[in-house]
């Protein structure tokens, strides 16, 4: 009896952890979408490749961005799809820069007949590795891949390629758990007219892109992340998340509108007025604090009863 126990507690040590690797599509707002992955388990091997199929359904992927070329880069910059086509390397194998226009993880369609049609299009097909040396900075057991952004409303699902390969580990092999892909799609839905044309400040809406968190219920009061936020002293709708955010923009200087850093710290222009002063014009200055103080932790500071909001939108995200 203690042979048979001792054979099997060797058995149980020699089989490996199983794991599973999730793909996850989030809608970020304004129409892109981030696409993620996480290892779940123990697995001694990392992925190594990845070649998925993204679709929108009743719109286009108009653009691709939020990923990092390169090899040893703690990500996947390698692009198996257009390395050829952009990618120079050297007498001794080594790459001359990987920072070339055009070298994106976007397959070409004419490649492959089981491959996306490419951006402008419903759908499109990537291709994501990893290369770096023994020791080097390997990729991470979650991050992210890219984002993708639709024009219009939809749902954006992802599916594994299986002509290129779906998910490869370091071991070369698929994950021994399998791909999970249930939360592999995303709801899409644009704010596109939130603010009625006649309000007054519809014309600086457009001027800065139309953001969405102009269209929160009290952002005109402080509210830059459209939520009621708890604590020990109550609830209430501006709290520290909004005092954040009106810190990363705090002087600011308005510079592209499309740059995300910019399209999060515009929540937090509450006058929606560009300021200026000694030290430039911004969009987030002393005028938006005081907003925000007049507010603070206190529903019943707002100037108006929370029943009838004024600052032009009706979005309310609800709880933190």
């Amino acid at each position: 009896m203690k042979k048979l126990s001792l054979v099997l507690a060797v058995v149980l040590l020699a089989v490996p952890a199983w794991a599973t690797v999730k793909v996850t599509a989030t809608h970020l707002g304004e129409g892109v979408v981030s696409i993620d992955y996480e290892i779940v388990g123990q697995e001694p091997n990392l992925v190594r490749a990845f070649a998925l199929d993204i679709v929108a359904t009743d719109a286009n992927i108009i653009e691709i961005n939020n990923f990092t070329p390169g090899d040893d880069n703690g990500g996947y910059g390698v692009y198996p799809a257009s390395f050829d086509a952009y990618i120079q390397v050297d007498g001794d194998g080594n790459v001359v820069t990987w920072d070339v226009a055009g070298y994106t993880p976007l397959a070409d369609p004419c490649d492959h007949p089981g491959t996306q049609q490419g951006l402008g299009t419903n759908g499109v097909t990537v291709e994501m590795g990893s290369l770096y040396p023994e020791g080097g900075n390997a990729p991470g057991t979650f991050g992210q891949l890219c984002t993708v952004k639709v024009d219009g409303d939809c749902e954006v699902c992802i599916s594994l390629n299986e002509a290129r390969g779906e998910v490869v580990m370091e071991n070369a092999l698929p994950p021994d758990g399998g791909t999970d892909l249930s939360e592999a799609c995303a709801t899409v839905t644009l704010i596109t007219d939130c603010f009625d044309s006649g309000h007054p400040d519809y014309d600086e809406w457009v001027a800065v892109g139309k953001p969405e968190c102009w269209c929160y219920k009290y952002q005109c009061y402080g509210d830059a992340d459209g939520k009621r936020n708890g604590g020990i002293l109550g609830n209430s709708r501006v709290r520290i998340p909004d005092l954040v955010i009106l810190i990363k923009g705090w002087m600011e200087p308005e510079d592209d509108i499309t740059d995300p850093l910019f399209k999060e710290f515009i929540c937090a222009d509450f006058d929606r007025t560009r300021n200026g002063g000694i030290l430039g014009n911004s969009r987030v200055r002393i005028e938006d604090l005081q907003i925000l103080i007049a507010s603070w932790m206190d529903d019943n500071k707002l100037p108006i009863p929370l029943e009838n909001p004024q600052c032009g939108g009706d979005i309310d995200l609800g709880w933190e």
